[in-house]
């Protein structure tokens, strides 16, 4: 089944480590929003294979500029499930 990991560290100050796993091939999207429901990053909206994956977030923006310290969700989206869930960024 799909699964989506807590991030690690959690909080965070810097980068995270987002870890997600797909039961197949799947067409993915990693997603990051700001807790007003803005869209902060998307990592990717590929196909990628069966298995275990990781992204590492900076704390950036998709404009490379670095966001406050705050609550964020992020959420693994396919055609099938959208899996969400909750980090803390300090600086």
């Amino acid at each position: 089944s799909y699964h989506l990991a807590q991030n690690y560290p959690n909080p965070f100050n810097g980068t995270t480590v987002i870890e997600y796993t797909l039961p197949y091939t799947a067409r993915v999207a990693l997603k990051i929003y700001s807790v007003a429901g803005q869209l902060v990053k998307t990592f990717h909206s590929i196909n990628q294979p069966q298995g275990t994956h990781s992204v590492l977030w900076d704390g950036k923006d998709d404009r490379g500029i670095a966001v406050a310290s705050g609550v964020y969700f992020y959420s693994l989206e396919t055609d099938n499930v959208r899996l969400m869930k909750k980090m803390l960024f300090l600086k």
